[in-house]
């Protein structure tokens, strides 16, 4: 399974946590890892979040609110 096969299958779940702003796929082609976008860093978030998807590391940033123009 690819990194963006992975997170297509965990999309929806992820993005229905409260603060989770955006996900996609980063890291290298080498070391590919799933990234997820969250408005602020909070303890309780960061604990509720998997620290890995189908295998691929998880790396959590602070966005900040995504807002479309």
């Amino acid at each position: 399974m690819s990194p963006q096969q992975a997170l297509e299958q965990h999309q929806e779940q992820l993005m229905s946590i409260p603060g989770v702003e955006g996900v996609g796929v980063g890291g290298s082609e080498v070391h590919p890892e799933i990234i997820i976008m969250v408005r602020q860093h909070r303890t309780e978030m960061a604990n509720a979040l998997p620290k890995q998807l189908n295998g691929y590391p998880v790396r959590v940033e602070v966005s900040g609110e995504i807002t479309a123009f």
